[in-house]
């Protein structure tokens, strides 16, 4: 098979102290406590020795709460101070971070906790009014409740490589959105093959949220190299060179999609080249992408990952290969097969498939859902629900989701979700969630709907049910009202055709009609100039 590896990373079984949490801090607050790990918001800087010591006393705190190794510790926090030290105490005692979009609410929030079954839920004092009954779950609103001695923390066995760091919820497409259990290896591989070009003076601009794999994988990779991280709340367009120069920050976590095109988009300056950055992760790659690189004078990384798996695919270091994800790296067989699970012809269409030679470097599988794991485990390999092609130079490249995932403005939505709230409304019967091109890039949502006998709803009356029922990236911007759904000889919908068919003249557009949907608190914000609307 034709390889690909990032020259940095080794493929090999790594200590304790090169990629657990625990022992990693332990190891640097022992070897470099006054080196400087990571610069809050508010201008709060952590050393690494302050780090160690903090994660202590939280680990001493939750350990008082009844928390234990193994356990899991819901985390409803926004990126901050508060977030890295419930993340970091939770892990130093061996327990499970469990983190939960800030967006959430209704039923997908219930879902998550209700799956997690966590006894200690760590949550921020203006997210509690959101909660359904959490029963004997503790609520734990100001972080002073743990606060603990560290210094007579007594430690348990050392903790494995192999040990679950992790479970982070992703979208799911057939069903309620999964909790993907990760290793603390898995954490690192992602990391180091994502960030292993830096050193221990680099500094790291992490903007993403860290109940997404792209945080939580960004400080992992900064804390296996010694290096140091700037956290802020969110991405945002207009003051993203202004933080990059504020922070000396070399690197970034990465600018996806529409991330990228709004950038891209900002007028330019003489001094676009005279900052920081010198290397991040670009995707996709395209003529437009590599001219923004060379215009702010930064090297790229392409690839593909997702959250349960460990970047499986990447690319060289400035690729000029358009819209390609690199090639297998070391240690990973990747095959596209169709749905049997037999490899297509050279050039078609089909799944991507992989398996690693490390183990632990992928997910074990979804917590509490043993039937969504053998699915997606199945004759042993880890099944995408992706779809690529592969040209004759071995270059992966991304088509499209074999689902039914929208991805709008840097989240994965579950169109399953989306109707289930649609479809709650008195007066429609079904409603079909699709995605539709996007002038940013991505997609925007399209929900089709049909009406029980006898009842009516406008859509902007539809748009004022759900806004309260659903993350605001959840809310559609077009609703087309048809008299049938289009369905298949099993009575499936087929939205197949639904995409065939697109935005047509009969769709009613709610940019359109002058409907801005106001961002929650917390809420990641969106890759927009027009912050804080949608």
């Amino acid at each position: 098979m034709n390889m690909s590896h990032p020259t940095w990373f080794d493929p090999a079984m790594p200590t304790r102290d090169a990629c657990v949490l625990r022992h990693m801090l332990d190891r640097a607050a022992e070897e470099f406590p006054d080196r400087m790990l990571a610069r809050f918001e508010d201008g709060t800087i952590w050393t690494y020795g302050d780090a160690r010591r903090i994660a202590r006393d939280t680990a001493a705190g939750l350990r008082a709460l009844g928390v234990g190794r193994g356990d899991m510790v819901s985390v409803w926090l926004p990126n901050g101070i508060a977030a890295v030290r419930a993340w970091f105490g939770i892990n130093y005692l061996g327990a499970v971070y469990a983190p939960i979009n800030t967006a959430y609410r209704g039923r997908l929030l219930e879902h998550v906790l209700t799956n997690t079954g966590a006894r200690v839920l760590i949550v921020h004092a203006d997210l509690v009014p959101r909660l359904p009954d959490l029963g004997a779950t503790q609520l734990v609103v100001s972080m002073g409740a743990l606060d603990g001695d560290g210094t007579g923390l007594v430690d348990d066995a050392p903790l494995e490589p192999w040990d679950i760091q992790s479970v982070i919820y992703t979208s799911g497409t057939t069903g309620p959105s999964k909790g993907v259990l990760q290793t603390y290896v898995q954490s690192w591989t992602t990391g180091r093959c994502s960030y292993g070009y830096i050193n221990q003076d680099d500094r790291m601009l992490v903007n993403l949220p860290l109940f997404h794999v792209g945080g939580t994988s960004s400080v992992h990779g900064v804390l296996a190299a010694g290096a140091s991280f700037a956290l802020f709340e969110t991405f945002s367009t207009p003051r993203f060179w202004e933080d990059i120069r504020a922070t000396g920050a070399t690197t970034t976590c990465g600018l996806i999609g529409a991330m990228a095109e709004f950038l891209m988009k900002a007028p330019p300056r003489d001094d676009d080249a005279v900052n920081p950055l010198r290397m991040l992760t670009l995707a996709p790659v395209n003529r437009a992408t590599m001219a923004f690189a060379k215009r702010f004078g930064f090297d790229w990384l392409t690839g593909f990952n997702m959250t349960e798996v460990s970047v499986p695919l990447v690319a060289p270091v400035n690729s000029t290969v358009e819209f390609g994800c690199g090639k297998p790296r070391t240690g990973i067989a990747a095959r596209l097969v169709d749905a049997n699970d037999l490899e297509v012809a050279p050039g078609a269409v089909g799944e991507l498939i992989l398996r690693s030679d490390l183990p632990w470097t992928m997910t074990p599988g979804y917590l509490n859902n043993p039937e969504a794991t053998a699915r997606a485990w199945r004759n042993g390999w880890f099944h995408t629900g992706d779809a690529f092609r592969q040209d004759a130079d071995g270059n992966f490249y991304f088509v499209d989701r074999l689902k039914d995932t929208i991805r709008r403005r840097g989240e994965n939505i579950s169109s399953v979700e989306v109707e289930i709230e649609v479809a709650s409304h008195p007066a429609i019967l079904e409603a079909a969630a699709i995605g539709v091109p996007s002038p940013h890039g991505e997609e925007d949502i399209l929900v089709a709907i049909t009406l029980r006998p006898d009842m009516a709803v406008s859509p902007d009356d539809l748009i004022a049910f759900l806004r309260d029922r659903i993350a605001h990236f959840m809310v559609p911007r077009y609703v087309r009202q048809l008299d049938a759904l289009p369905k298949t000889p099993t009575n499936k919908v087929q939205k197949a055709q639904l995409r065939t068919d697109g935005i047509t003249p009969d769709a009613w557009d709610r940019e359109r009609a002058g409907i801005i949907i106001r961002k929650d608190r917390f809420t990641p914000r969106e890759t927009s100039h027009a912050a804080p609307t949608d």
